[in-house]
């Protein structure tokens, strides 16, 4: 176990493993090469690897995609980097309407191992058409495996685990954990898709947090032990599919939910999960109503206080987790 790892060098670490591993596997994808990729992540892998393995691609998105899913339908095992998830909207036709049906639509006769991966989320003053939360989008396509890692052990054994499966993966990683730090297996162990991890474990309160707000939960969840609070802190880290026991399983310990997402709150992933405890055996171990705590009905802003204003912090998800307590 090492802890030096950010996670983009785990990102980089897993493909690099993945390269040297899998002659099928190559990368593509916009200043991916020699520029490093727009975050970095990339770094020097096409010096490693070669051009023709790390390949530079237009600006076009539809066409990346789409190459890929060729690709992969040929048999390789293509990893895809989008530079920021807003412009998947231009590649949906071929996300959606080809790599996600393609294996259903053959009756299984084909399949497209395909890795998606892209930056998501807000807190980099990138502004509205850069900084969106769109993993329900995503989750809502049958076809589709959605993973949001967020610890750099993660982000590195899931990312394996995307590479292997025979299917479309698409890889959101949160901009604000690329420079975060934490423990990183050694070697090429991968994190199952469809598997939930328990962050923290208290009685009193349930918190399900998705991507940068897992942190922010634990964080959450701090302050709220120190105010005689304890709550359990669940990352999905697959959104789908979903590992819902865990999830379950706390709530009918503790009786009281609070979900938490940067999204925006109409229609977003954390309704799923409210829907999905009302209709299981949990909903009657509830002594308080579920509550979602999400990201503003607004465009991201550019200005750095109300891109701050619009989407859950700290002290928001304290107050929320402690009423949900104190009141019920």
């Amino acid at each position: 176990m090492r802890s030096d790892l950010t996670y983009a060098e785990a990102v980089r670490e897993a493909l690099a493993e993945a390269l040297a591993a899998d002659e099928r596997v190559f990368l593509l994808g916009e200043d991916i090469g020699v520029y490093g990729g727009a975050f970095g992540v990339t770094g020097d892998l096409v010096h490693r690897f070669g051009p023709e393995r790390v390949r530079d691609t237009p600006i076009a998105e539809l066409g990346i995609v789409g190459a890929a899913v060729g690709a992969a339908l040929a048999g390789m095992r293509p990893v895809v980097e989008i530079q920021f998830s807003d412009f998947t909207a231009q590649a949906m036709d071929q996300i959606v309407n080809q790599a996600a049906k393609i294996h259903f639509m053959l009756g299984g006769e084909a399949s497209v191992p395909l890795v998606l991966r892209a930056p998501t989320g807000s807190g980099t003053g990138a502004a509205a058409q850069h900084s969106q939360s769109l993993e329900a989008w995503f989750a809502h396509v049958p076809g589709l495996k959605v993973v949001m890692p967020t610890t750099p052990a993660d982000a590195k054994g899931l990312l394996l685990a995307a590479i292997d499966d025979p299917n479309p993966v698409i890889v959101l990683e949160h901009k604000l954990l690329y420079r975060t730090n934490g423990p990183v297996p050694a070697g090429a162990g991968r994190v199952p898709l469809g598997t939930a991890a328990v962050r923290r474990r208290g009685a009193d309160l349930t918190i399900v947090a998705t991507g940068v707000m897992v942190s922010r939960a634990l964080d959450a969840a701090d302050q709220l032990a120190a105010a005689g609070v304890a709550a359990t802190v669940i990352d999905p880290r697959t959104l789908t599919p979903l590992d819902a026991d865990p999830i379950l399983a706390s709530v009918i310990e503790t009786g009281r939910l609070l979900l938490v997402q940067e999204a925006p709150r109409t229609c977003g992933y954390v309704a799923e999960l409210a829907a999905l405890v009302a209709e299981s055996r949990a909903f009657g171990y509830l002594r308080a109503p579920i509550r979602r705590l999400c990201g503003l009905d607004a465009p991201i802003p550019y200005a750095p206080q109300l891109e701050t204003a619009c989407v859950p912090q700290v002290p928001e998800i304290v107050t929320a987790g402690g009423e949900l307590v104190k009141e019920w």
